[in-house]
C-alpha cells in the first residue's frame, strides 16, 4: 500500500527520513501539499504534488488504497483532514508532536546523532529545575486546559507593550528589553531570565556539575529554560532524574531538517541584508564562531524555536555570548532593529542557538527531546 506524507517542511521530512531508515518496505509515493506556492518541487527525491491535483488523477480503488500520514503543525491538522475528505482520501493518520518525536529519537539513534535524554538512565538525584513558558496578549486561547508541571511557570513577554496581563512574572520588571518583543519574540523572557535569575543565582557558584557551599558540603546546581505557551519540551518525572546524575548540561528540541541546508532555509524567511548584519556583528564580537557559521549553515538540521533547558551557568554563559550579537546585529540592520517589528531577531536566534551548541558539543553534554504542542 503506497503512503503519502501531507506536508512539505521539516516535519514532514524529517518523517520520510525516518521511514526510509526504520521502515525501508514503505514506498513513499509523495508529498503533498495545498499549494505548490512556497514549497519545493521535490524533497529527498521524492515529488511534492499539489493535494487536489494528485487526486484527481486516482481512481476511486487508487485513493482507497493510499494512505495518508499528516505531517503538519497540529493546529493545521483539522483543515487538512476536511480537505482530503473533499479530495477523496480517507485513510489518513494525524502526526502529532510527541509521535515525531518518538520516530526522530530512534531515526537519530540509529544515525548515533543527537542523543535522546531518554537513552540515560534514569538516576537517584533531582536538581531544582525552573522552566518559564513564555506567553503573550495575542496567544489564541488554547483549546483545553493543560495541567502543567509544578516547575512550568509562566512569563509574560511584549509586556511592556500592553497593560493587559496574562502571568503574574512580567518580561517588563528588573532589568530587560521587553519593548524589543516586536523583533526578539520569546527572546526577550530568555533575556529577563538571564538577567533577573542567572545572574543573580550564579554569583558565587563556579560553572561546574557540583560547586562547594560555605559549609564544604556538595551544592546540586540548578537547572533553567524557556518554552513557548504552546511548545515545551516534553519531559517525565523520570527525566528530571535523569539530568544531574547523567551530567547533562542541556537539553534541545530534537532538530529540525531542512533540506538543502538550513542556510538555504533561512533565506525564505529573511532578506541577505540581515544575514550580511549578523555575519559581521559575529565577526566583531565572536571571530571563531563567525568562520565556523558558514559550516554550520550547510548543515541540513535547525534547533528550532528558541526552546531550551540548561544547567544555569550553562544558561548564563549562552546568554552572555547570545545578546551581545544580537544587539551588534540590530544596530547593523537596514533597517535598523528600533525601526522595524518582524520578528527578524527570533529567527537569527535559532541559527545563533544552533550554531552555539553545534560549536560546544565536545565540550557539553548535549541531550535532545520532543516538543509537546499544546492544542
Amino acid at each position: 500500500m503506497d503512503l503519502v506524507i501531507y506536508g512539505g517542511q521539516g516535519t514532514a521530512l524529517g518523517a520520510c527520513r525516518a521511514i526510509r531508515r526504520c521502515c525501508p518496505e514503505r514506498n513513499i509515493r509523495c508529498f503533498l501539499v495545498s499549494k505548490l506556492e512556497g514549497n519545493s518541487s521535490v524533497l529527498e527525491g521524492v515529488p511534492v504534488r499539489e493535494v487536489e491535483s494528485f487526486a484527481a488523477e486516482l481512481s476511486r480503488q487508487e485513493a482507497e488504497r493510499i494512505e495518508v500520514l499528516i505531517a503538519t503543525p497540529e493546529n493545521m491538522m483539522g483543515e487538512i483532514e476536511t480537505l482530503l475528505g473533499r479530495c477523496g482520501l480517507h485513510r489518513h493518520v494525524r502526526l502529532d508532536s510527541r509521535r515525531w518525536a518518538e520516530m526522530m529519537g530512534h531515526y537519530y539513534s540509529s544515525e548515533g546523532n543527537f542523543l535522546p535524554l531518554s537513552a540515560l538512565p534514569v538516576g537517584y538525584t533531582r536538581p531544582e529545575v525552573h522552566v518559564y513558558m513564555a506567553k503573550c496578549v495575542r496567544d489564541r486561547p488554547l483549546s483545553r486546559d493543560y495541567v502543567l508541571p509544578d516547575w512550568v511557570e509562566s512569563l509574560q513577554v511584549g509586556a511592556a507593550h500592553c497593560r493587559e496581563r496574562v502571568a503574574e512574572i512580567l518580561d517588563c520588571d528588573g532589568e530587560n528589553i521587553s519593548e524589543k518583543n516586536g523583533n526578539y519574540s520569546e527572546l526577550t523572557g530568555l533575556y529577563w531570565i538571564w538577567k533577573n535569575r542567572l545572574q543573580k543565582a550564579q554569583k558565587g557558584i563556579k560553572s561546574m556539575k557540583y560547586s562547594e557551599s560555605r559549609e564544604g558540603a556538595a551544592t546540586l546546581e540548578n537547572y533553567c529554560g524557556l518554552a513557548h505557551y504552546r511548545r515545551m519540551l516534553d519531559l517525565d518525572s523520570d527525566d528530571l532524574l535523569r539530568l544531574a546524575d547523567n551530567g547533562v548540561d542541556v537539553v534541545l528540541p530534537y532538530p529540525m531538517p531542512y533540506e538543502p541546508n538550513i542556510g538555504e532555509h533561512h533565506k525564505r524567511y529573511l532578506p541577505h541584508r540581515d544575514w550580511e548584519a549578523l555575519l559581521q556583528a559575529l565577526g566583531e564580537l565572536q571571530p571563531e564562531y563567525a568562520v565556523a557559521f558558514s559550516k554550520i549553515l550547510c548543515q541540513k538540521y535547525l534547533y528550532n524555536y528558541n526552546i531550551i533547558l540548561a544547567r544555569e551557568s550553562v544558561l548564563a554563559d549562552y546568554c552572555s555570548w547570545l545578546f551581545p550579537i544580537l544587539e551588534r546585529t540590530e544596530k547593523l540592520s537596514i533597517p535598523k532593529g528600533k525601526d522595524r517589528s518582524d520578528r527578524y531577531i527570533g529567527y537569527m536566534g535559532e541559527s545563533l542557538c544552533t550554531l552555539y551548541f553545534s560549536y560546544q558539543r565536545n565540550k557539553l553534554k548535549i541531550v535532545h527531546e520532543g516538543c509537546r504542542f499544546l492544542m
